[in-house]
């Protein structure tokens, strides 16, 4: 079962080319999209200075010069989501087409996209992980549309809102809104991608994500082969991974991860995340616990339910 695929850098085969260089450019910039979000430190101080002095003008003025460019960063975050979906869905037209008899063939045979897979999957993790410790990004970004707003009652005309119309504002505000935004994206883009192809069993989907989720759970699980990891990041990967997938299936799999007919060992992973140092895992704990689908349905096990307390 186990390849070492998730922690090497494949080469792309001929036949994988096309996609691993289309997806490439995508996961070139997910790095500095990383970058920009751990060092996005927001407007608070101008905001709250603003916000306490209403009829001071040169405040106000200041506040909005400092959220301006804020917002024109989580409009680049939030386009960045839709190309990341639109990657997500080149790999698993590859992952999941007729070419090979099952999964596992798949996985194997195309390592080079099965490692951006899972490249995609550790950026939102990590990306989500990042939004939700900064509360500055709801804060900036509703400060910006209460603004706009009232600057739209007292027609004073607003050099921001090129950047970002009502329209666009709404779809943004709803982004950010969600606890983990990017894994919301890749679950709807998962599920989209599974409705808009019905000529396509199923289970060609969730095999691709069940398998990636046993393959990263057998790594960190097992001590040769943990040991062989050049480092704590890969383990990071690996743990962010395991979960990534465990929560599209969750959402594309029509009874979910945590179903007794489930093809993933919930117990298996939940104890792989336990067995961490536990500042390192609350974040993907909280993952589960928050973003998948079917954790509390009633055919959910008690001990699965348990260990996730």
């Amino acid at each position: 079962l186990v390849h070492f695929w998730i922690v090497v850098d494949a080469q792309p085969t001929e036949a994988e080319r096309e996609t691993w260089e289309e997806v490439d450019v995508v996961l070139q910039d997910a790095r500095a999209i990383l970058d920009e979000l751990q060092a996005y430190k927001g407007a608070g101080q101008e905001i709250r200075e603003a916000i306490q002095n209403p009829n001071d003008e040169a405040l106000q003025d200041q506040a909005w010069a400092a959220v301006v460019p804020l917002v024109g960063k989580l409009k680049k975050f939030y386009e960045f989501s839709q190309r990341l979906e639109a990657a997500l869905h080149s790999l698993l037209r590859a992952l999941t087409n007729e070419t090979y008899s099952d999964s596992m063939q798949h996985l194997e045979r195309e390592q080079a996209l099965a490692k951006q897979f899972a490249e995609i999957l550790h950026f939102t993790l990590r990306f989500d992980e990042l939004k939700m410790i900064n509360p500055a990004i709801q804060n900036d970004f509703s400060y910006y549309r209460r603004t706009l707003n009232r600057m739209r009652i007292n027609n004073v005309p607003a050099e921001g809102e090129n950047e970002v119309n009502n329209e666009l504002a709404n779809r943004i505000s709803l982004f950010y809104a969600d606890a983990t935004p990017m894994l919301k994206a890749l679950s709807d883009g998962t599920t989209k991608f599974v409705s808009e192809n019905k000529n396509l069993p199923i289970e060609n989907t969730t095999d691709v994500l069940s398998t990636m989720a046993s393959v990263c759970k057998v790594m960190l699980e097992t001590p040769e082969y943990r040991s062989r990891f050049s480092s704590e990041a890969t383990v990071s990967f690996c743990l962010r991974v395991m979960v990534g997938v465990i929560i599209l299936y969750d959402y594309v799999h029509p009874v979910g991860a945590f179903a007794k007919s489930s093809k993933i060992d919930m117990k298996g992973c939940i104890k792989v995340l336990r067995d961490q140092p536990p500042n390192s895992v609350e974040g993907l704990l909280n993952a589960l616990r928050y973003t998948t689908k079917h954790l509390n349905d009633e055919s959910t096990a008690k001990t699965i339910k348990s260990m996730l307390q």
